[in-house]
């Protein structure tokens, strides 16, 4: 049985959750608390490559108390096997599981499993099959799951239909620029009748953020 996956994210007003620069920090210290709340209620936590290569994260519970073993399991969606050995995603802090596709070099995935760094899956030929992904981490017994993918991994998601809710923090600011990133990328769709629908679940305030929350039909 596939995990139940909650995309959740920060975005500025204009829907960008990145400049062109790489800057993210949108969110207030009220809403870091709100995701390390709703982290430690996730039996996994996961990103895209890019998004380790570009922010080196923890993915770990810290700002609020708890338990070492509150830890979700941390998964990295890396095709070609390119995460860093010496990051801080495969710290000992937390299990960390790599989801690579056939084309990774077996050199790189053994330097990964090192040590017991991470546990290394393989899904699909050229790219990591998500659908699959998500059949063996049910299979691992994770049951539920939080998307903190950048826009690329965040469309092929819900392309798949993967994700079940969507939470978003929206910062009272607009960064603009054609080449800052948004929520979602990918190829989209070419027809609005096309796009990912939405039931609204409930919003409210959050010191200056605001926070909605929406079932995905």
């Amino acid at each position: 049985m596939k995990p139940k996956v909650i995309l959740n994210a920060a975005m500025t007003l204009d829907g960008k959750i990145a400049t062109k620069t790489g800057s993210s920090e949108i969110s207030g210290p009220e809403d870091l608390l709100r995701v390390h709340r709703i982290r430690k209620e996730m039996d996994a936590i996961m990103v895209g490559i890019n998004t380790v290569l570009e922010d080196d994260p923890r993915l770990t519970i810290h700002k609020i108390p708890s338990k070492p073993e509150d830890n979700p399991v941390r998964v990295v969606v890396d095709s070609k096997a390119r995460t860093p050995p010496e990051y801080r995603i495969l710290s000992h802090d937390a299990p960390t599981i790599i989801a690579v596709s056939k084309e990774a070099p077996l050199l790189r995935v053994k330097v990964l499993e090192e040590d017991g760094k991470a546990e290394v899956i393989t899904c699909g030929d050229t790219q990591v099959d998500l659908g699959c992904l998500m059949n063996q981490l049910g299979d691992k017994g994770i049951k539920t799951l939080m998307l903190e993918g950048g826009s690329t991994l965040n469309y092929s998601m819900l392309k798949a239909g993967l994700v079940s809710e969507v939470r978003v923090c929206i910062a009272p600011m607009i960064a603009g620029g054609n080449q800052a990133k948004t929520l979602v990328e990918g190829d989209g769709v070419d027809y609005m009748k096309d796009a990912f629908r939405l039931k609204f679940k409930k919003s409210y305030n959050l010191g200056e953020d605001l926070i909605v929350e929406y079932g995905v039909l």
